[in-house]
């Protein structure tokens, strides 16, 4: 085994905390609103679209759009969305 050199003792650029402490998933800012419509989905009759209006939406309707998909990917729903100038129309699509 080779030798160990020495190291000099130079400051840290950033704090240390324990592992344990480090917050564990990821919360994104599209997670509520994500979450509430696919709640939602679960729940509304076939055939049927859910109605966002866009002024709910802390961000774009295309950011929600992409996190919408992210998490369909991610758990196996398929939906479809569309959207005019005051709504998101989210529905579930047939399988």
């Amino acid at each position: 085994m080779a030798p160990r050199t020495k190291i000099k003792n130079v400051p840290m650029n950033f704090k240390a905390m324990q592992q344990t402490d480090v917050p564990q998933g990821r919360n994104g800012k599209h997670k509520v609103i994500v979450t509430q419509i696919l709640s939602d989905l679960d729940q509304v009759q076939k055939g049927l679209a859910l109605k966002v209006p866009l002024a709910l939406l802390s961000e774009s309707k295309e950011k929600v759009r992409s996190a919408l998909n992210r998490a369909t990917r991610k758990n196996g729903h398929k939906v479809a969305t569309a959207s005019d100038g005051t709504f998101l129309y989210v529905w579930n699509e047939a399988p």
